[in-house]
C-alpha cells in the first residue's frame, strides 16, 4: 500500500503540462476536503517585472472579477505569502482591509480557506490556496491533514515551477553521497531525524548534518522540499 506521501509524489509524475500537474493536484485537493484550489507562481526575475502564472479551478466569472479588478494587488493572502511561508486560515480578520475582495468571494462560494506559499533555492515563489464553500476549518481538521497540505503545497510549487520556468538545461548542483540520498529516502518514509539515527546506528547530529548537506546541494529551502525535489529528478527511486 502507497504511503500519502508517495501519493502526492505521483503529481510529478505528469511531465511537462501544466493543466494535466493542476488537474492532480485538483484531486489531491479533493481528497483532503477541499471543493476549489489555486496555484500562483512568481519567478524572481525580472526584478521589475516578475513573470507571474496562475491555475485554478474557480468559478469562471470570479476569476474574471478578481483579474479585471486587479485583487492580485491587495489580496491579504498573496501578501502574507510573500513575507513569509507559514500557512495561513482565511478569516473576517485577514480580509479586514480588503472588505470588498472578502464580500465578493464569499458571494462566489469561496468562504473557507487556508494558504501557504513556497520557495526555492532559485528565488521562484509559488502559493497554493485550498477552499470550499462550507463546513469551517476545525482544528482537529487541521491537526489531521495540514501535514499532508503542506506536502500537497511543496510537490504542487516544484511540480508548476519545473514546468512554468524558463529551462535551462545542464548539470545540477553538487552530486548527493549515497548517505544523503538513504536518509533522504527514510525522510520521504515519514521517519523523524531520530529514527534514522536509531535506523542507521548515528548520532541525530550526524543524520542533520547530512540533511542539511542535501537541502543545499538541492537549493531547495527545507527538508520537504529537498526530498520532493529529490523524488522529481528521480534520486529515490
Amino acid at each position: 500500500m502507497k504511503t500519502w506521501q508517495e501519493d502526492l509524489l505521483t503529481i510529478t509524475e505528469q511531465g511537462d503540462c501544466e493543466r494535466a500537474i493542476f488537474a492532480s493536484i485538483e484531486v489531491a485537493a479533493r481528497a483532503l476536503g477541499f471543493d476549489f484550489c489555486a496555484y500562483g507562481y512568481r519567478s524572481p526575475l525580472p526584478v521589475s517585472n516578475p513573470r507571474i502564472a496562475l491555475l485554478n479551478n474557480y468559478p469562471v466569472d470570479w476569476s474574471e472579477r478578481y483579474s479585471r479588478a486587479g485583487y492580485l494587488e491587495v489580496d491579504p493572502t498573496v501578501q502574507h505569502g510573500r513575507r513569509s511561508q507559514a500557512p495561513m486560515v482565511w478569516s473576517d480578520a485577514v480580509f479586514g482591509d480588503s472588505p470588498a475582495l472578502w464580500e465578493e468571494a464569499r458571494a462566489a462560494g469561496l468562504r473557507v480557506g487556508w494558504a501557504q506559499s513556497s520557495l526555492d533555492g532559485l528565488g521562484i515563489g509559488g502559493m497554493l490556496t485550498l477552499c470550499r464553500s462550507a463546513e469551517p476549518l476545525s482544528s482537529a481538521e487541521l491537526s489531521a491533514n495540514e501535514q499532508k497540505m503542506r506536502w500537497l503545497v511543496h510537490v504542487a510549487h516544484l511540480a508548476l515551477a519545473r514546468v512554468f520556468r524558463a529551462k535551462q538545461p545542464g548539470k545540477l548542483m553538487q552530486g548527493l553521497t549515497s548517505r544523503e540520498l538513504e536518509i533522504l529516502k527514510w525522510t520521504a518514509d515519514g521517519k523523524s531525524s531520530q529514527d534514522i539515527a536509531d535506523i542507521l546506528t548515528v548520532s541525530k547530529n550526524t543524520v542533520d548534518f547530512h540533511v542539511r548537506n542535501a537541502v543545499s546541494k538541492l537549493q531547495a529551502a527545507n527538508k520537504t522540499a529537498a526530498v520532493v525535489r529529490a523524488a522529481i529528478l528521480g534520486y529515490l527511486n
